[in-house]
């Protein structure tokens, strides 16, 4: 059977990826080759995506899924462009399109992405990027990788960087969010099991009516904040506080350090 799509490093994303892949029905598992250097982490895959082939090294003239740490890409480009490739879809954060071609040949299709960690368990929510010399069928390509594990959406380069701030970091504030509201609930005195219990579900549910409804977020709230009532009074520390003021400094903060580091 031919190879598909080779996966360039077997980290969770890659990982989650291939079995996205394989449960999507995108690809079977011998459609798919993953390249991993560490012989542990090979092992874990092969009994992960029974059936995946996988190997230290790339093959070539095939199409190429990235997803290593920033730092290794320039190596592993400068790899594919002596052994030859289709074209390519990075996941690494902050690497530009421009960057990867420069190494890669300016005929080589390039599709950058920011993946979020939700990926890991089939809710991801991603942004795809050409480059100079991707086409529609290139981008389309990469959201069929990529809606194998969440939602994708398509958004010029320049605005790679607030996609990082917004969604692909997002995770990391909700987590942060639960942490407190659990906290909180502990400091009330309800039982840590108890408070992780309703913490968890509380998101769970609100994110998924937020996801199925049809009224914006503002009129969600709305219709469970009573005046005088208890909603009211825990959402006016919120404001007291310069909540929004400060979601915006979070995301200003994440997008300015994608910035930083696609500038290296």
């Amino acid at each position: 059977m031919a190879t598909r799509l080779q996966v360039i490093g077997g980290g969770k994303m890659g990982e989650a990826l291939l079995g996205g892949l394989v449960a999507d029905g995108w690809a079977t598992p011998g459609e798919l080759h993953v390249v991993e250097p560490d012989e542990e982490r090979r092992r874990v895959l092969i009994d992960a995506v029974v059936g995946i082939s996988c190997g230290e090294a790339p093959v070539a003239n095939i199409d190429t899924l990235v997803a290593v740490k920033p730092h290794v890409v320039a190596d592993v480009c400068h790899e594919l462009a002596t052994l030859g490739v289709s074209r390519v879809l990075s996941i690494a954060a902050g690497v530009r399109t421009e960057a990867m071609e420069a190494v890669l040949g300016d005929d080589i299709p390039v599709v950058r992405v920011m993946p979020n960690t939700p990926a890991l368990v089939g809710h991801g929510a991603a942004a795809v990027a050409g480059g100079r010399a991707a086409t529609p069928t290139d981008l389309e390509w990469a959201m069929g990788i990529l809606s194998a594990v969440g939602e994708v959406v398509v958004v010029e380069e320049a605005l790679m960087d607030a996609v990082t701030g917004l969604s692909g970091s997002g995770p990391a504030y909700l987590f942060l969010l639960a942490e407190a509201l659990i906290d909180a609930g502990e400091a009330e005195g309800l039982p840590r099991d108890i408070a992780v219990a309703l913490t968890e579900q509380t998101l769970l549910g609100a994110a998924t009516l937020l996801c199925r409804s049809d009224d914006p977020p503002a009129t969600l709230r709305e219709n469970v904040t009573s005046k005088g009532g208890t909603t009211a009074a825990g959402l006016a520390v919120f404001e007291a506080g310069g909540f929004r003021d400060l979601v915006r400094g979070v995301v200003a903060a994440a997008t300015e350090r994608s910035r930083e580091l696609g500038d290296r």
